[in-house]
């Protein structure tokens, strides 16, 4: 098998755009990271002051915030799987086209599950952002004037 410069620029050219659907998985995974992240600290924080001194409120919190590192692992996960399949794609659009083997089914089966574990990947972070919000509001509602003022 002898390939030819021709043939490494078309390889490349063949992997430019699976790379970058990389990048922005590789940004989604950051982005997930810091909400975890996020998350683990505040989570710590209140565990600390349960230990301290139990309180109802900072025990929901919890709850809440369980349930959204429990939302974020499973996207992380997904986003991760997605990441993976795109690896693969681009490993298999260059030995197929550099090997002359025919992988035409197995690219687009592992590109169709990459973006399967992309839609799963947003649906869980936009699960937790809802879940982030309703949090925030049911905060806010808690610490209103009018509510502040009956205690």
């Amino acid at each position: 098998m002898n390939l030819q410069f021709s043939d490494i620029g078309h390889m490349i050219q063949l992997a430019i755009a699976p790379t970058f659907l990389l990048s922005g998985v590789a940004t989604m995974l950051m982005v997930l990271i810091n909400r975890l992240a996020r998350i683990i600290d505040r989570t710590r924080v209140l565990e600390d002051r349960l230990d301290r001194d139990y309180n109802d409120l900072w025990h929901d919190e919890l709850d809440v915030l369980y349930q959204r590192s429990h939302l974020i692992n499973y996207a992380i996960t997904l986003a991760t799987a997605c990441g993976l399949m795109v690896c693969l794609v681009i490993a298999m659009l260059f030995l197929g086209d550099s090997a002359n083997i025919s992988l035409d089914k197995y690219v687009a089966a592992a590109f169709v599950f990459g973006m399967v574990a992309l839609i799963g990947c947003f649906s869980y972070l936009l699960r937790e952002i809802f879940i982030a919000a309703a949090g925030m509001r049911k905060h806010r509602h808690r610490r209103s004037p009018r509510n502040i003022a009956k205690k």
